[in-house]
């Protein structure tokens, strides 16, 4: 698969933790008056709502055409889920830091 042919789906994966996963995830300690959550559960709180686009990573139908694209999304999900557990989107991590410090 060429570069541009992914680029779109790249640039989803790099924004859609921490605009979809971040910003749900926040809402969500806001919400439940929890001001201090730790990293490890504000991440797993960005996975858990980052995993509710699967749908739409799932939206391309099985077809040969496809199959490069489908095999490209389903390994970029996987780094991504890896990458906000380990603290290695930065993204992610610096939303953290602002709710915390500012709530």
């Amino acid at each position: 698969m060429r570069n541009d042919e992914r680029y779109e789906i790249e640039r989803a994966f790099d924004l859609l933790p921490h605009v979809v996963g971040s910003s749900w995830a926040v809402i969500w300690f806001r919400l439940n008056k929890i001001k201090k959550p730790t990293r490890e559960e504000y991440r797993k709180k960005v996975v858990e709502y980052f995993k509710m686009m699967n749908p739409v990573f799932e939206s391309y139908k099985e077809d040969e055409s496809f199959s490069e694209m489908i095999k490209y999304i389903q390994q970029r999900k996987q780094e991504e889920y890896e990458r906000i557990i380990s603290g290695l989107n930065k993204e992610v991590e610096k939303r953290y830091d602002r709710y915390v410090d500012y709530g």
